[in-house]
């Protein structure tokens, strides 16, 4: 498989690396992106929107399936999604959706056409700093400790504004609902999860019309790949076999 990893807000390609090597272990080919404007401090990063980063990942998927076209079927890609990159994944899923054989969300899940991710985080020149620890729910840093945070923040980039509040479009409504989607989730229990997906939740009621939704348990901080990255590697190769 050509695993596609979507870093969540203020993260590049590094925050990955702490499960990149046991998923090319397994024998996969893992494509761990940094989207633009996160490159560096110094990027600008005003201009670039929702549909930039969904642009990236598409992209990406075009460059593997071009490159591997006789190698691979059509759905041999697939796509993970931390935190905010999970409406992205989703978003390029519509965009792709004969071409991604699994969404796998890590403490995240897809949303609806014209939704925001959080438009909440404040926003300064057309940027999202890493706001200060205490703007996050408690349980969202269960488990990450001083040196985790230490580096979370040395290494953070600010997130482009309109990523956080442009409005999601999706256009392929039917053919997006039929790529199998997995949650991995940290921050609430399945049962929560799986009872706000039936209640019409806002957040998860376009889960509830994917139709065929595995949801499993990695009770953590918001933040598995820091917390818990040997126990998320096997999550997503478990969602792969």
């Amino acid at each position: 498989m050509n695993i596609v990893l979507v870093p969540g807000f203020w993260l590049g390609d590094w925050s990955w690396k702490p499960i990149t090597d046991k998923l090319t272990q397994a024998g996969h080919t893992v494509h761990a992106l940094t989207l633009p404007g996160l490159e560096s401090d110094d990027e600008p990063r005003g201009h670039v929107s929702f549909d930039d980063h969904v642009r990236a990942i598409t992209d990406e998927i075009d460059s593997i399936a071009d490159a591997s076209e006789d190698e691979i079927g059509d759905t041999d890609i697939v796509l993970v999604g931390h935190s905010g990159g999970g409406p992205l994944i989703y978003a390029a899923t519509d965009r792709r959706p004969s071409l991604v054989a699994r969404d796998i969300y890590v403490d995240s899940g897809p949303l609806a056409d014209g939704s925001a991710i959080n438009p909440n985080i404040p926003a300064v020149d057309g940027e999202c700093p890493l706001p200060p620890w205490d703007f996050f729910d408690a349980d969202e840093l269960a488990e990450l400790t001083p040196e985790m945070l230490n580096e979370f923040r040395t290494r953070a980039v600010p997130e482009p504004a309109a990523v956080t509040s442009d409005l999601v479009v999706l256009s392929d409504d039917q053919r997006r609902l039929d790529v199998p989607a997995t949650v991995i989730t940290s921050t609430f229990s399945s049962t929560d999860l799986r009872e706000a997906m039936h209640a019409g939740h806002p957040y998860f009621a376009e889960l509830a019309r994917v139709r065929d939704v595995t949801v499993v348990d990695l009770p953590t901080g918001h933040w598995p790949q820091f917390s818990r990255p040997a126990e998320l590697a096997e999550a997503i190769l478990a969602a792969l076999r």
